[in-house]
């Protein structure tokens, strides 16, 4: 675990089903959709499954035992070279937690992460009207414009 200030950023392992499960409420919160990140939580055999995995990186900001914010990842491996790179799927931090350096101090935990796992890069998207994000992640990384598309399965 490592201390950034008054909060601490801990890499969640398979022992760690009540703060995920906290972590989850987090994010419903953040993003002002409890439903759907707290009404059909996966069970416990599968989250131990995804966070014992190599593929999922799941992050946690605690400050005096509560989860503040958190960050989901996963390491792809590459079929063109032998590397892999690290997608950010979710990051958020609790409104009044904002502005603290809680979303960086991730970031950088993912960074250490990332060079460890001898990744080559980490990318996330972020929709263009949250301001906040896209000034984050424009102060971290080089930016891209891209579009994305959602296809639906069979």
């Amino acid at each position: 675990m490592s201390q950034e200030g008054s909060f601490a950023v801990h890499e969640l392992t398979d022992d760690d089903m009540d703060l995920f499960r906290k972590l989850l409420a987090v994010f419903g919160q953040a993003f002002e959709e409890p439903e759907t990140y707290t009404s059909a939580q996966p069970g416990t055999a599968y989250l131990r499954k995804l966070l014992g995995g190599d593929q999922f990186i799941g992050l946690a900001a605690i400050e005096d035992d509560a989860v503040i914010g958190g960050l989901a990842a996963y390491e792809l491996q590459k079929f063109e070279q032998e590397r892999s790179e690290i997608y950010i799927y979710d990051l958020a931090v609790l409104a009044q937690h904002r502005r603290k350096g809680v979303a960086t101090a991730l970031i950088n935990a993912l960074r250490s992460i990332g060079a460890a796992r001898g990744a080559y890069v980490i990318f996330v998207q972020a929709d263009p009207p949250d301001a906040p994000a896209v000034a984050l992640y424009t102060k971290l990384g080089v930016r891209e414009d891209v579009l994305h598309f959602d296809i639906p399965v069979d």
